[in-house]
């Protein structure tokens, strides 16, 4: 009997040669075959749906955190009474020194409201140098364009070079759409605290030209903020010579928490520091907790197909009882049959969590065309910016979070195989044959 089955090692070729005959639909196993079927498809629907969404939340995050901290830097200083900060070089200069800050910014800032012919809207003024600007990656970019007629530049360009000498002031694109601007044309700026009078405080207006139209690509952001050269903005505020904040960009966004005592002690007494994280703490922790939630709900859909591949392999031991008993009779061992069954059931969790894993990469690399031709297909805005804040639908794929959701699926398949496998093995041969 022994000598039947001389290949005893673990994984034989006999055993191989058995699983691969197992997955193979015949018509009497038919039904058997499309529960496989079901779980195949169900593991690689999950696997790529985790994918794609956990992807889609990481880049939802990163887009939302790059264009946030482009706009705001990564900690903000400001006076503790609330008054304008008058020695702002000095303390700007000391910001500057301290280890891991990459730069130093002074601003002023100010709610006003823009007005055209076209519409009335409020906007955030924001006065700042313009080698400031120029380190702004969100505006300084080629979507950026710029018409400084006043220093010998008349054809639109996409530099902000000679933005203070010009005098005027940048805009977003949504704001240019939403007033009908364009590069050369005056844009009314309203502030309400104007000088006094007899009569209270007057309204202070001023025109101005736009030489700058950028696109940060966050709506938010495009249809509300101006830019101005900080002299002309300390000018339009009345601060003298003074600014409102200063503002700090650092080499790692994550240590900002770890670097604040620095960043305190060398702005010196009366001075308050707020970091991006306390700025946006609700809002990334909501998005933190999504997606949490999503990733459990979506693994729900992995563990329900494994739950398939327990039913399928079950029908399959107790239809293929007879097999199993042959088997042990030829001197098949009781872990040689717990291995054939296990392989046919893991064939079906490596398959899907392969499929499901290149399926995914393909969505997520495409996620933008596919959003775009659902949109025309349905005629409907699925990924609409003024609700989103964002103009199109990111996607960044993470290595070790798509490890872990491969490994994940493959050892959910895997112990989904475990029990039948082990009934399997469990079969007598005596029972299996008696009424042979």
């Amino acid at each position: 009997m022994e000598k039947a089955l001389p290949d005893t090692k673990p994984f034989a070729l006999f055993e191989r040669m058995l699983a691969k005959r197992y997955l193979m639909a015949r018509r009497r196993e038919g039904f058997v075959s499309v529960i496989s079927l079901i779980s195949f498809l169900g593991i690689m629907l999950g696997v790529a749906t985790l994918i794609v969404v956990m992807a889609v939340l990481n880049g939802f995050r990163a887009e939302l955190l790059n264009k946030i901290l482009g706009f705001s830097g990564h900690a903000s200083f400001y006076s503790s009474d609330a008054s304008p900060i008058v020695d702002y070089e000095n303390i700007t200069a000391r910001i500057a020194k301290v280890p891991g800050v990459v730069h130093a910014m002074p601003f002023v800032e100010g709610q006003v409201m823009a007005s055209s012919r076209r519409y009335n809207t409020g906007a955030l003024v924001r006065g700042i140098h313009e080698a400031d600007l120029k380190r702004l990656p969100s505006i300084n970019n080629k979507d950026l364009t710029t018409a400084l007629k006043e220093i010998g530049t008349p054809d639109p360009v996409t530099s902000l070079d000679g933005f203070e000498k010009a005098g005027g002031i940048a805009i977003g694109e949504g704001m240019a759409w939403k007033h009908g601007l364009g590069l050369g044309s005056t844009l009314t700026v309203i502030s309400p605290n104007g000088p006094e009078t007899v009569m209270g405080v007057a309204p202070r207006i001023r025109d101005f030209t736009v030489v700058a139209i950028f696109k940060i690509g966050m709506s938010e952001y495009d249809q509300s903020v101006i830019y101005m050269p900080l002299a002309e903005a300390q000018d339009y505020f009345v601060t003298e010579n003074a600014v409102s904040a200063i503002e700090v960009t650092v080499d790692n966004p994550e240590a900002i928490a770890e670097m604040k005592p620095a960043l305190l002690d060398a702005a010196g007494p009366g001075i308050d520091v707020q970091t991006w994280q306390q700025r946006n703490q609700a809002f990334f922790s909501t998005l933190a907790v999504e997606r949490n939630v999503m990733f459990l709900v979506l693994t729900m859909i992995i563990l329900v197909a494994a739950l398939n591949i327990i039913s399928g392999l079950y029908m399959l031991v107790k239809d293929k009882g007879h097999d199993i008993a042959i088997l042990r009779t030829m001197g098949a061992s009781a872990a040689s049959v717990q291995r054939i069954f296990f392989m046919t059931g893991a064939a079906i969790g490596v398959a899907g969590t392969l499929a499901g894993f290149i399926l995914g990469l393909l969505i997520c690399l495409n996620v933008e065309s596919i959003r775009q031709f659902i949109s025309w297909l349905s005629g409907t805005e699925l990924f609409s910016p003024e609700f989103y804040y964002l103009s199109q639908l990111p996607a960044d794929m993470d290595l070790r979070q798509t490890i872990g959701i491969v490994l994940m699926s493959l050892v959910l398949s895997f112990a989904a195989t475990l029990y039948p496998s082990w009934r399997a093995a469990r079969l007598d041969p005596v029972e299996a044959l008696r009424y042979e």
